[in-house]
């Protein structure tokens, strides 16, 4: 059974767990860096303020009384703009459905803001995440977005059109 569950700070540990495992599991599709959030960077205060950005919207999927994956939206620098982060489903959860379930909550919350726009940033190699992404109705812009951690990759920009119909 899929549950979907919004956070607040209180909420730091599940979150606190669900990330390291990503940075752990798929270093490949994150700007952040495992080592980033351990060591002095692990610390209850740092948690709480990464679930405290104004605005925002955190949620996990939990599946089958487990937290299997996360996603969080945040207000863009463009008005009417939302930005997509930290996505990302246990591999145990993949192909169940997650992914998606996780994505529509975030562009629920998204309209529900009177966003007109859906944003986000996949490494150019991720063909899993980006292939979610499309079936979700997001497409590249042209954009691009930061520089991975490695040097190297890049970050690509996809966007999706909240319509006023659908908001």
């Amino acid at each position: 059974m899929l549950e979907l569950r919004s956070l607040t700070p209180d909420d730091w540990p599940t979150w606190r767990k669900l990330r390291l495992q990503a940075l752990r599991e798929a270093p490949y599709a994150f700007g952040s860096l495992l080592a980033d959030w351990q060591g002095e960077g692990d610390t209850e205060t740092r948690w709480r303020a990464r679930l405290s950005i104004p605005g925002s919207y955190n949620v996990v999927a939990v599946v089958d009384g487990e937290p299997a994956g996360m996603a969080s939206g945040v207000p863009a620098e463009q008005d009417g703009t939302v930005e997509l982060i930290s996505m990302w489903v246990a591999p145990v959860a993949r192909g169940c459905g997650v992914g998606d379930r996780l994505l529509q909550d975030v562009e629920r919350w998204a309209r529900e803001g009177r966003a007109s726009i859906l944003r986000l940033a996949v490494v150019q190699d991720n063909e899993t995440a980006t292939e979610l992404y499309r079936r979700n109705g997001f497409r590249y812009t042209g954009e691009l977005g930061e520089l991975m951690p490695d040097g190297v990759r890049q970050e690509l920009i996809m966007t999706k059109r909240l319509s006023a119909a659908e908001r």
